[in-house]
Order: structure tokens, then sequence, then C-alpha cells
């Protein structure tokens, strides 16, 4: 059975740097924010490369990335993203930073995947659990309202199909465990953790199939506007606290006490 995958993936600044919030007219951003480099952010990094798997082992399937970040910067990412795995691109020219709401943002991609009018019997959604910029974890259920999908699946590790359309779905659970859902067919959203999937390697080929397809979607990417849907009194960086006691021949229990009454404080 060939599937309809479409992953939502926004992008994030490099890890490596330094964030510093400013500031902005309707909400705070990022100091010097479009200077920052950028990532694919790595929850949905996650959710591309299990997509693109489940994909290669149902011939037919087809992937379609759906990116919700500023043109310029999307660009730039999918020049080394195109290199590792075949997808076709819809992008959304807009904010995505840490500031924007997690319900505009998953009302534009619901919107913008709608338009798509996928087929719902054999749909896939993937996306992030969380993201980078944003720990809301709600971005996907609402994708999931706006289509009008029933079925589900937060902080899924692994997607296994079983004969007859169905497909086994694994998710982290407190403990260290995970709960194991069937699902009987399509419409389903998969809201991804980190799987188990390495990176795939890099492949020019692959990239160079894949710009003559992105390069005309970027140009007729969609101005979309993303309300922060809130308000904020101010945004810094937490303050560096250093505190440090030596001592000897303490309990656990007693050093956990201390740390604890500190955090109060």
């Amino acid at each position: 059975m060939p599937y309809q995958i479409i992953v939502c993936g926004g992008l994030a600044p490099d890890p490596l740097q330094t964030l510093e919030p400013v500031p902005g007219a309707a909400s705070p951003g990022l100091k010097n924010e479009m200077m920052l480099p950028g990532v694919l952010d790595p929850w949905a990094s996650h959710a591309l490369y299990e997509a693109a798997n489940l994909a290669k082992q149902h011939p037919g399937s087809t992937v379609r990335l759906v990116s919700l970040a500023p043109k310029a910067k999307l660009q730039q990412v999918l020049m080394t993203v195109a290199q590792k795995l075949p997808f076709e691109l819809m992008a959304l020219d807009g904010a995505n930073n840490g500031f924007s709401d997690a319900n505009e943002t998953g009302k534009a991609l619901g919107e913008a995947i709608a338009k798509l009018d996928p087929p719902m019997e054999n749909l896939l959604v993937f996306g992030g659990w969380e993201s980078a910029t944003r720990g809301s974890g709600a971005v996907m259920q609402i994708v999931a309202e706006r289509l009008g999908i029933a079925d589900v699946f937060l902080a899924v590790d692994e997607i296994k199909v079983e004969e007859g359309g169905s497909f086994l779905v694994k998710e982290r659970v407190e403990g260290g465990k995970h709960m194991v859902s069937r699902c009987s067919a399509p419409p389903a959203v998969l809201a991804w953790a980190t799987g188990n999937l390495a990176e795939p390697p890099n492949h020019p080929q692959t990239g160079m199939a894949n710009m003559r397809v992105i390069m005309p979607s970027l140009q007729k990417a969609t101005p979309t506007a993303v309300g922060s849907g809130m308000s904020f009194a101010s945004a810094s960086l937490p303050k560096q606290v250093r505190e440090t006691r030596i001592v000897k021949d303490t309990s656990a229990a007693e050093i956990a006490r201390e740390i604890a009454e500190w955090l109060k404080q």
C-alpha cells in the first residue's frame, strides 16, 4: 500500500549559537535573527527521516515537506537537507521562532495541508512531538483537528506496518517504557520523538534532483502571517548564578534537601 506522507517541519537556530531575546513591535524576537545560521528543527528532522524510510519500504509512496519559515532561511537550510532524501516541498513564508503561538502555527500548517487535498485513505501526517524553538507539544494535535483526523499519536518512536494495512505505533510513556497501539488504517497523525534512525548521508544526486522542484516551490511560497496570540511583558536571558560549597560526609538526602531549598528561593 503506497502512502501519502506529509511532514510538518520548521527551522531552528543552530544550537551552537548564543541566542539573545530582544523586544519587537508585536512580540519579542532574537537578536540578529536573520543572520543566525539555521537548521531543520531536530524533532522535525526525525519525522522526515522516518517518513523517507517508510516510503522506501512501500513503493509508490510520496513524501512532502510543509514548512513554515522565512523563505530566505529555508532556502539556505534546504541546500543541505535536500541531499539526504527525496521529497517535495510546500513552503509557507512566515515567522518561525520560539515566540510564535502554537495555535496559530498549527492552524497555518493544517490549512496548507488541506489545500493539497490529499487522499485520506492513505494519508499519514508526520511532525515533531515538540520543537527546539517551541516546547508546547501541541502543534501536531492542532493540525490533526484542522484536518479532522481523530487518530493522533504523540512521542512516537517507531511505526511498523502489518499485513492488511494496519500498523503498530510505539509511543513513549513514563518510566522508559512504550505504549503500543494498533491503528487499523490511515489517516493518522504521528508526532515523533527521536525515533531510531540515524541521519541519512548526503547524496549530491538526490540533492540536485530535489532542488529542481524545491526552487520553484520557494519562489511560489505563500506569505503567511502568524500572530503571537499572546502578549509578553519581557524576555531576557536567565541570570547566571554560581554558589559553590565544598563539604564532606554529607548524605545524598541532605544534599537533595539543600538543593530543593535553594530552588525554592
